[in-house]
């Protein structure tokens, strides 16, 4: 897979570290814990978005764009990164949060990344629970155009066939970094919300005949339209970049077991898993994504699932500026 023949500014910090996490892997007494740090990805404090911006800001650009528009929930960690992209790329940026988390009391629609949307002077506006955020995106960036502004218009977490060639390249990078550190990895886990960074990664590895398996960790939808939704893009992406054959539906996991109330609703696995890393690795997680995704992982290793002697990544997907949004889920009595 030849990325070059795509349209890609750089925004980010590459590659991002693949690190050994000796600290919790004694703790688990299970399977050897890898992560793969795209927290460090440096764009307005990093995270996974960065790299599928990369393309998608460049077809902006190509575009001839002058504003931005994206959305997501309140403390979306695309909204944060778009925003800083924008800056850099001398762009407008305006930016439709969803209120789909109700119950973490008032601070949290003006702290953690919606303080950060605003600091790199984006401009965003709320919209209630349960709109159909794409298509309200869509019809603001119309409402823009018949202003005269150019508008580009990103989905949400950048997941079309697009932004997941961000992660397509991942796929790549891990690989050198594991072939250079004769690392066998024997799964990659990672927290899946937007679909877009399990698409791509799918389609790398799947694509280089890696022979490593996904596991997605769902942080919002059950496990059957998650898996269906991941696989439609996966499928659009593989097609984009030529790989033949597709993808077949079982190379798609997610396991929902780990959602709880809700997308963005706090729980005691979330909660014990970023205090154990926090506390073990000195690595801070977010208490949306990447918090879920790794209390997965610790759950199916305590089951045995994960086992011991077997080598597994954890993609980290950034965002822990979210956790100021989240203070009393942590606070101790």
């Amino acid at each position: 897979m030849h990325l070059s023949r795509f349209p890609r500014v750089s925004l980010g910090h590459m590659h991002t570290p693949l690190e050994f996490m000796p600290n919790l892997t004694k703790l688990l007494g299970g399977p050897d814990l890898y992560i793969k740090r795209d927290d460090c990805t440096g764009l307005a404090t990093g995270g996974n978005k960065t790299r599928k911006l990369e393309f998608l800001m460049a077809e902006a650009v190509a575009q001839g764009a002058d504003t931005v528009v994206t959305q997501g929930a309140t403390q979306s960690n695309h909204a944060r990164q778009t925003a800083a992209a924008a800056v850099k790329l001398g762009m407008r940026c305006e930016i439709l949060l969803e209120r789909r988390v109700e119950t973490m009391g008032a601070d949290y629609e003006s702290t953690g990344n919606v303080f950060l949307d605003s600091l790199h002077g984006a401009h965003y506006q709320f919209r209630p629970n349960g709109t159909d955020m794409n298509a309200e995106a869509e019809a603001y960036g119309e409402e823009l155009r018949a202003q005269g502004r150019n508008v580009y218009v990103i989905p949400g977490g950048g997941s079309n066939t697009t932004g997941a060639l961000g992660y397509v390249n991942a796929a790549l990078e891990l690989l050198t970094q594991a072939n250079d550190m004769n690392l066998r990895i024997d799964h990659l886990v990672h927290a899946t919300g937007s679909t877009g960074t399990q698409a791509g990664l799918v389609v790398g590895l799947e694509g280089s005949n890696a022979g490593i398996p996904v596991y997605g960790i769902s942080v919002r939808a059950e496990k059957a339209a998650q898996e269906e939704n991941v696989h439609k893009l996966a499928q659009a992406t593989a097609e984009v970049v030529g790989v033949k054959g597709g993808i077949a539906r079982e190379a798609i996991v997610a396991n929902s077991d780990y959602v709880g109330a809700g997308y963005g609703q706090p729980t005691e696995g979330m909660r014990e898993a970023v205090t154990l890393l926090a506390q073990t690795e000195a690595i801070l997680l977010d208490p949306v994504y990447s918090g879920k995704g790794m209390a997965g992982l610790i759950d199916l290793i305590r089951k045995g699932h994960f086992k011991k002697g077997e080598n597994v990544v954890f993609l980290h997907t950034g965002g822990a500026v979210a956790l100021f949004a989240y203070q009393s889920v942590f606070t101790q009595a």
